[in-house]
C-alpha cells in the first residue's frame, strides 16, 4: 500500500488494550501496529460491520496515539512521530464518495498542498474493489483481491509463483493448524458469532418495537377521528382494551 513511500521494519499484533493516560481513561485497541524505518506508526484495523461515527472514531484513536507520545515534564516541544490510520472496511460509507481507496491528510483547503505529514487516514472499502483476478497486477491489488475472495484462494493463478500467497493458503487451511492456533481460531469465531447474534437480536427487537409503536400511533389517530372501535381493532390487530387506553 505504501510502496516507494515507507518501509515497514516491525509490526505487532495487538490483542491487548493500549492503555490511556490513567486507568479510568478510554482505552485504545488496534489490530496491528506497524513501525516504519523512519519512526512512523501505522495503525491497521479491520472492520466487518458498519457503525455510526466511524470517521470520528478513527480520528479519536489516531489522536490518542499522538497524544501518548507527549513526554512528561516541561522540556517537550511537541515533536512526535507521524501516525497513520489504515482501515479495511467490509462495508461502504456514503461520505467517502464511492471510491475504493480514500487518503486523507492535513492540507490547505485552497491549494490542496499538504501542510504536515504527521497525520494520515487511509480508508479501503473492500466491497468497492471491482478488479477481476486477471486485472490484478501489483501485489497490493492481489492482496485486496485475496481479502475479498478468500474462498477462491487455491485457484488463483499467482498462488504458485509467490511464496507469500502460498503461505497464506497454508494458514487458511484449518486442517493444518496447530492445536493452539485452532483454539485461538475457535475462540475468535465464537466471539464473532456472539457479536453477530447480539447485533441481530438488537436489530430485531428495534424493528419489533418500532412496528408496535407505529401501530399504536395509527390507532391513536384513527380514534381521534372518531373511527369506530371495531374498525380500529380490525385494521390494527389491537385489543379493545389497548385501544381504549390510547
Amino acid at each position: 500500500m505504501f510502496e516507494d513511500e515507507h518501509v515497514i521494519k516491525d509490526l505487532q499484533f495487538l490483542d491487548k488494550e493500549q492503555l490511556g493516560i490513567d486507568k479510568n481513561d478510554r482505552t485504545v485497541i488496534y489490530d496491528v501496529l506497524c513501525l516504519t524505518d523512519t519512526g512512523k506508526r501505522i495503525i491497521v484495523e479491520m472492520q466487518n460491520r458498519s457503525q455510526d461515527f466511524f470517521i470520528d472514531r478513527s480520528i479519536f484513536y489516531v489522536s490518542r496515539t499522538i497524544s501518548l507520545q507527549g513526554e512528561k515534564g516541561g522540556e517537550w516541544e511537541y515533536q512526535f512521530d507521524a501516525v497513520y490510520g489504515v482501515y479495511f472496511l467490509n462495508f461502504s460509507m456514503p461520505e467517502l464518495d464511492g471510491r475504493f481507496r480514500t487518503d486523507a491528510v492535513l492540507a490547505d483547503m485552497k491549494t490542496h498542498k499538504r501542510i504536515s505529514d504527521k497525520l494520515r487516514f487511509v480508508f479501503l472499502q473492500l466491497p468497492l474493489f471491482k478488479k477481476g483476478v486477471d486485472e490484478c497486477v501489483t501485489n497490493f491489488e492481489k492482496w485486496i483481491y485475496v481479502l475479498t475472495n478468500m474462498e477462491l484462494l487455491d485457484r488463483m493463478p499467482w498462488l504458485a509463483k509467490n511464496e507469500v500467497f502460498k503461505k497464506l493458503a497454508e494458514i487458511g487451511d484449518l486442517s493444518k493448524l496447530s492445536r493452539e492456533d485452532r483454539e485461538k481460531y475457535d475462540t475468535s469465531i465464537k466471539h464473532l458469532r456472539d457479536t453477530i447474534a447480539v447485533y441481530n437480536s438488537a436489530e430485531r427487537k428495534g424493528r419489533a418495537e418500532g412496528k408496535t409503536e407505529g401501530i399504536m400511533e395509527v390507532a391513536k389517530n384513527m380514534k381521534s377521528k372518531g373511527i369506530p372501535l371495531e374498525d380500529i381493532q380490525e385494521m390494527t390487530g389491537l385489543s379493545p382494551e389497548e385501544i381504549k387506553k390510547l
